[in-house]
């Protein structure tokens, strides 16, 4: 069973309806024992990191996520959902977050002609002959705040005159900065990739 975590920060109608349009079927939950249980984790995310770090304490979700992240389980972060898989967060003043990933989340300088957040379509672009199937295609983004490049980028974007990375791949582990739910046939496309590994 796929499992979408509910840490109350997440978009969670749209990445079920997304996840229906491919004929998986999900279960909503903020059980540490369903997601413990479950084949597959997907973990959504809109909101700010402190208070999804908190609710992930509240909820006694922390341990339980990052064994997910890291037990070979195909496991799918998106958005903020990636960000606080990183070790630490520039928002809210600075969070320590899942430390799953070495790097750090930071916020997008104010350049002309950029507006923060961005919202709206940007290009993913391959690091390696691995991704090379990103293509340059386009995905939705919303977000102030970016993961730095490093080794685990697999797909990265610009945006504000920064390289950011956008998408992450490690074995099952992978994580997008983009809604692949709200990016069209491109982002049904991702997630349908991500069920067959």
């Amino acid at each position: 069973m796929t499992v979408i975590v509910d840490y109350r920060a997440g978009n969670l109608t749209s990445v079920k309806l997304a996840f229906a349009a491919l004929g998986e079927p999900v279960e909503v939950t903020n059980d540490p024992a369903k997601v413990r249980a479950a084949s597959r984790v997907v973990f959504p995310g809109v909101g700010a990191a402190r208070s999804a770090m908190e609710n992930l304490r509240d909820l006694g979700l922390v341990d339980t996520v990052k064994e997910a992240a890291t037990d070979g389980r195909p496991f799918l972060g998106i958005c903020l959902g990636m960000q606080i898989l990183f070790a630490h967060s520039e928002e809210d003043g600075g969070v320590d977050t899942l430390g799953v990933l070495p790097g750090q989340v930071r916020r997008f300088p104010s350049v002309p002609g950029c507006k923060v957040p961005e919202i709206g379509w940007n290009q993913v672009n391959a690091t390696n002959w691995e991704s090379r199937h990103l293509g340059g295609a386009e995905y939705y983004f919303v977000h102030s705040y970016y993961a730095e490049l490093g080794p685990w980028t697999f797909g990265k974007t610009e945006y504000a005159g920064i390289e950011f990375t956008s998408m992450v791949k490690q074995g099952r582990m992978w994580a997008c900065q983009f809604h692949p739910e709200k990016s069209g046939r491109v982002g049904l496309e991702l997630l349908k990739g991500w069920l067959a590994c």
